[in-house]
């Protein structure tokens, strides 16, 4: 049984101050706005048009691949097509998700404050964000990219002919989106919290956020010189990566690494904070082990920037130095591995309601613990130089960032739908969705795992007959994703009209966003609140809650 609760809207505490989501005041109003939540929304609508734009051309790859000489494209347009969603999708979408769209809108009232700390910093992360992603469309449009997400040097400075400049200068710019949004989270959580908010009260999703801003700052500078680097050398034919003048390719790899191995905690860190949310929530309990999943957090983001060499085990490097980076490997699996017990012992004789949103999160911790576990095998020397550029690494790094970081995040718009719009989804196509999503995405990507042990590369537009069979089924469990993808997109749109009205907290979660009106005032809070209680102090470890 649902445990949503439908009742009469309430007033603004802020009497006659502007409600942020009137849209009587135009476009301008949205456009030069310093309100976070209307800030996030802005988010939600660029990430969602990038995430279909992206998606549209994975549907166009699996449909390719459905014949083992390719059935639409020839390889050129092929490698377009990877490139394009992978930049598209990890820049684009899968970084910004959660930090910029629930973090924007729930940080200040997590915290008790009426905004960010740098309101109008906040609204240019956003402008510099849609600049970077018109200059990586301009790419595509033009012409495309041929080079895969990474930018791989040489290829990208000196043997593409492709609009790699486009892209890499696109890049680059949403890279200080990044910087400042995780400068705006880490300022406004030191210095912004309620009277009585210490940190050992603070949500975990605070934690995570706090986390992930600190590889923001630390980590998208290391981005944003390779970067630079790539187009000085592709525009003036300095010796940096390319061999024939004088340059080591080595080096970019382990500057991009570097940023991008923290970066895949980027994309899930956000999401945990979210698991942890959901699952104290609909099962009523105090999180088992707070200041170990708090911890945690931290652990991971520290731990994320000395793992990039196990990306690089083929490449040449030292036998030695691969060691050390496989047992460090191992050792960033521990904090990952914390978290997914101290969820389970919550919810271990917990009274679990299977809302839509607990369904997002249970489905995250079986594809999260499945792509963690074969992340493993991945960090093993002699078993990665087997599975290298093959087709395992693709299931694995979906079963992360797909399975794991997408699934928080459409968990996290669920949860936290009705205090955005004040209003309720319904809740049995939500549930529909969810199931949908977590079968077609398996079918999708778990025969990847099959054909890549078997000896498939990626990237590769055509393959062995012998593969066709798990190809299929891969494609159509893609067909079967993206009707996934797209029923929320139709029901939350239609909720926003013709859903029914709910209250401040429908769910009965604890949280001080929770105590302001559903959708909040401008100011989210008439007075400071003052904190007096533990973070997820529910009534009792094993009684639950109805609502």
């Amino acid at each position: 049984m649902s445990t949503a609760t439908v009742e009469a809207p309430l007033e603004s505490p802020i009497g006659s101050r502007v409600h942020y989501l009137n849209v009587n005041y135009g476009i301008r109003s949205w456009l030069f706005t310093t309100d976070h939540k209307r800030i996030a929304l802005l988010y939600l609508a660029s990430i969602t048009f990038f995430f279909f734009i992206g998606g549209a051309a994975a549907v166009l790859m699996r449909l390719h691949l459905i014949e083992p000489q390719g059935a639409l494209f020839e390889p050129a347009t092929y490698n377009k097509l990877f490139s394009m969603h992978g930049i598209i999708m990890v820049f684009f979408f899968l970084i910004p998700s959660i930090p910029a769209v629930l973090g924007n809108f729930l940080v200040p009232m997590m915290i008790g404050a009426r905004d960010l700390a740098f309101p109008r910093l906040n609204l240019l992360s956003w402008y510099v964000f849609m600049t970077g992603g018109l200059c990586v469309l301009y790419a595509v449009s033009s012409g495309g990219v041929d080079t895969g997400w990474t930018f791989y040097t040489p290829l990208s400075t000196t043997y593409s002919n492709s609009h790699v400049m486009s892209a890499a200068i696109g890049v680059f710019i949403t890279g200080f989106s990044s910087i400042l949004t995780g400068l705006n989270f880490v300022v406004t959580i030191h210095k912004m919290r309620a009277p009585g908010l210490t940190w050992f009260r603070l949500p975990l999703f605070i934690w995570a956020i706090y986390a992930t801003s600190i590889i923001f700052i630390l980590g998208t500078p290391v981005l944003a010189i390779s970067l630079a680097l790539v187009a000085l050398e592709r525009a003036f034919h300095v010796g940096i990566f390319d061999p024939a003048l004088g340059g080591d390719p080595i080096l970019f790899q382990h500057l991009f690494w570097f940023y991008s191995h923290p970066a895949v905690y980027i994309m899930v860190l956000p999401s945990m904070g979210v698991m942890s949310e959901l699952v104290t929530c609909f099962s009523k309990k105090r999180i088992f082990g707070y200041s170990f999943v708090a911890f945690s957090s931290v652990a991971i983001a520290v731990i994320s920037f000395l793992v990039w060499g196990h990306h690089m085990f083929v490449s040449g490097q030292s036998v030695y130095a691969g060691l050390v980076f496989s047992a460090l490997s191992f050792a960033v699996a521990i904090p990952s591995a914390i978290k997914v017990f101290n969820w389970t012992a919550t919810l271990y004789k917990g009274s679990v309601s299977y809302d839509a949103p607990m369904l997002y999160a249970m489905g995250f911790i079986g594809l999260f613990t499945m792509g963690g576990l074969t992340g493993l095998f991945l960090a093993s020397l002699a078993v990665d130089v087997h599975l290298h550029d093959t087709y395992f690494v693709i299931a694995h790094f979906h079963y992360i960032m797909v399975g794991g970081a997408l699934m928080g995040y459409l968990g996290g718009i669920h949860f936290w739908w009705p205090k955005i719009t004040g209003r309720l989804y319904p809740d049995a196509w939500a549930r529909f969705a969810a199931l949908v999503i977590f079968a077609g995405f398996n079918l999708t990507f778990f025969p990847q795992y099959v054909v890549g042990y078997l000896g498939m590369p990626r990237r590769y537009a055509v393959y062995a007959p012998e593969f066709q069979v798990l190809n299929v089924m891969s494609s159509a469990g893609a067909s079967i994703l993206g009707i996934g993808y797209l029923i929320p997109l139709v029901y939350l749109i239609w909720s926003m009209r013709y859903g029914p009205v709910v209250g401040p907290n429908p769910w009965g979660a604890k949280g001080l966003e929770w105590e302001t009106p559903s959708p909040p005032p401008t100011e989210n809070f008439e007075e400071t609140p003052v904190v007096t209680d533990e973070a997820y102090a529910y009534a009792s470890t094993t009684e639950g809650t109805a609502v």
